[in-house]
């Protein structure tokens, strides 16, 4: 036991550091009994994936439930996030593709959902994600598939009409827009803000409030923006704060968008489906049968069961003239009794009709 000294401050700071080597000495004890799960998982299914989000989301959900604070109940789950995406890459590193470059909000998103441990794999388009899955150079994807302010991603639904990929999750994320600098530019000399259109046009008002004297030049992504005013000695951005750590710049101001409430909905590809949690969503893609009704009957079996419809969305098929695909959003997973029941009577009411998933509803971050 180490003796308190004079100095109360300095007693404080050599408890912290006796804490802190126990916390090291325990992380270090969970990470052997991971790689020991890892050896255990292996010797049964060499070429399986050992990722079980199920677990994954009851141990989160018990820590969270249990922590009595002074520790900042939001933290628990961001911390305990990254210690079992630590420990998974003990076992075998999960493969994430995602929309990219890296820095972008589905970056931020993937990095969410599987943690910093996890091996990031940004592709170029929402179809070249798919193929990554499908063709197991990933073991998940993520995809964006619909903005609060913004609607559907097309490209995501179109993607679906073709590929035998599933739902494992649902990942809801605030579109937190910030200002990045250079760490030595002060505000009143940025002559240029680079972003992505999409990114400008929502913090249309804010620009014009506290930097009217900057052009607004346009960038691909929120990440080139970022890289873009790296290498510009009076440029600024307009990204997420954690293109402001990839790319070395200081976040000037937060939260900058005209609209605070904004959000993205991003989906995680996988080829296996999610287990039941009590409270699920599952998502259809149903193509009715010409003629008159036709929503009708495909709306009819849930609302008679009291299913809750929550979107509905429609995409041409691409594969004849007028012919359209229709997504729906349902409360439940397709295991409960009533959504069974609902599913079988509607299967005989469509051309043809696929359960894209049945997986966890998000909470926000």
């Amino acid at each position: 036991m180490i003796p308190t000294p004079s100095d109360p401050l300095q007693g404080l700071r050599q408890a912290i550091d006796r804490v802190d080597d126990e916390l090291l000495t325990l992380l270090n004890q969970r990470a052997a009994l991971a790689a020991e799960v890892g050896r255990l998982k292996t010797a049964a299914a060499p070429e399986g994936i050992f990722h079980a989000p199920k677990r994954e989301r009851e141990v989160l959900a018990r820590l969270e439930a249990e922590n009595g604070g002074p520790f900042p109940a939001p933290a628990v789950r961001t911390i305990f996030q990254e210690i079992m995406s630590a420990c998974l890459s003990l076992e075998k590193p999960l493969r994430v593709a995602f929309l990219g470059p890296e820095g972008t909000f589905t970056h931020l998103a993937a990095r969410h959902q599987f943690g910093g441990s996890s091996q990031s794999l940004p592709q170029g388009t929402i179809q070249a994600v798919f193929q990554a899955v499908e063709r197991a150079r990933a073991d998940y994807g993520v995809v964006p598939v619909e903005n609060a302010t913004e609607g559907a991603v097309d490209s995501t639904l179109d993607a679906f009409l073709d590929s035998p990929l599933r739902i494992c999750a649902e990942i809801l994320l605030p579109v937190d827009q910030a200002l990045l600098l250079r760490p030595e530019l002060d505000l009143g000399a940025v002559r240029r803000v680079y972003s992505h259109p999409q990114a400008l046009g929502q913090c249309r008002r804010w620009l014009e409030a506290h930097l009217p004297q900057a052009d607004r030049i346009e960038a691909p992504s929120t990440s080139e923006a970022a890289r873009l005013a790296r290498e510009d000695a009076e440029g600024a951005a307009v990204a997420s704060e954690l293109a402001a750590e990839l790319f070395g710049l200081k976040v000037a101001e937060t939260r900058i968008q005209d609209l605070a409430a904004n959000a993205t909905r991003f989906l995680v590809l996988g080829p296996k489906a999610a287990e039941p949690t009590g409270r699920d969503r599952t998502t259809l893609l149903a193509m009715a049968q010409d003629g008159p009704g036709a929503l009708l009957h495909l709306l009819e079996p849930l609302a008679r069961r009291g299913l809750n419809l929550s979107r509905i969305q429609s995409r041409p098929t691409r594969r004849k003239l007028w012919e359209y695909a229709f997504f729906l959003d349902i409360e439940g997973h397709a295991a409960d009794a009533l959504m069974a029941e609902a599913l079988a009577e509607l299967k005989g009411a469509c051309a043809s009709m696929k359960v894209l998933g049945s997986y966890p509803r998000a909470g926000e971050m």
